[in-house]
């Protein structure tokens, strides 16, 4: 049984709790890019790669915060501030950049899927038009956005880690607590108003996923927990079929709290970037592809 080893390996990690050694044939070890110091980003939760603005990155903080999305530079400077109009943040945990209703454009998911005591059965995932600095700048509120309503067959848990398929727009949640964890994917094709049944794709024989994203072109795939980064290599493969695959552990340096990770836009490496704990610093890290 191929999995084994690797069920093996996490195993020990998550009980020693330990990282995993990590391969460095694809991507560096990690290369800190700033210290975040800004008082609105206090408890970032979530990272994507933007791209009408390249070279910035969209973030979020945590449940109980402002219904704010801010765009960063590579220095942790908020570039611009977008508020959703007559939301709540009740526990906002990841985003993504993707296609949407209109093919022209890409489009910012904000996922409204956070649950630690499994007590919600919705969740929401927030849509809207990406914005580019060469038409605003400063703060912007959020008039115009689409609200993706949603549950599990399967009742109610908590999920911190989405992702947002940057060809087929194809959505999916992972679950964080369980061992195994679940990935579930949304319907392909909804109507506005819809409520949706997010369907159980596969487990996966980890725990404690709190972050993940596509490449740029689709073809690779990470998921990030407390103490390793994972990828797989699609290679052509459905996401399910891929999934049984054992990954690979890429570089990861460890963090305060890091629940946020993306690829850079031109898929040249990754980033990872903690909210902040008191007494710790935290920084932008990013890993160049070797």
């Amino acid at each position: 049984m191929r999995f084994l080893p690797f069920l093996i390996l996490v195993a020990f990690a998550c009980n020693d709790k330990k990282s995993l050694p990590a391969n460095t044939d694809l991507f560096l070890p990690g290369r800190p890019l700033a210290e975040l110091k800004a008082d609105e980003l206090e408890e970032v939760s979530g990272l994507a790669a933007s791209v009408a603005n390249r070279g910035y990155l969209w973030t979020h903080n945590d449940s109980g915060n402002p219904a704010e999305v801010y765009l960063i530079d590579e220095e942790l400077e908020i570039a611009l501030k977008c508020t959703l109009e007559g939301v709540k943040n009740r526990d906002w945990e990841d985003i993504a950049v993707g296609p949407g209703p209109d093919p022209s454009k890409r489009y910012v998911y904000v996922a409204e899927i956070g649950d630690n005591d499994a007590q919600y059965d919705y969740k929401y995932i927030y849509r809207f038009a990406e914005p580019s600095l060469t038409s605003v700048s400063g703060d912007i509120t959020i008039t115009e956005f689409d609200t993706i309503v949603f549950r599990l067959e399967d009742g109610a848990k908590d999920t911190e880690a989405l992702l947002v398929h940057p060809t087929t727009g194809r959505i999916s949640i992972v679950t964080k607590r369980e061992y195994p964890v679940a990935i579930y994917e949304l319907p392909v094709t909804f109507n506005a108003g819809d409520t949706l049944m997010a369907r159980q794709l596969t487990t996966i024989p980890l725990s404690q996923v709190v972050a993940a994203d596509w490449s740029p072109d689709g073809s690779e795939l990470l998921l990030k927990n407390y103490l390793n980064v994972y990828y797989w290599d699609m290679a052509g493969k459905a996401l399910n079929e891929a999934l049984q695959e054992e990954p690979l552990i890429l570089p990861y340096t460890k963090e305060p709290q890091g629940e946020a990770i993306t690829f850079k836009i031109d898929g040249s490496g990754y980033y990872t970037l903690s909210e902040k704990r008191s007494g710790e610093a935290s920084f932008l890290y990013f890993y160049e592809r070797n």
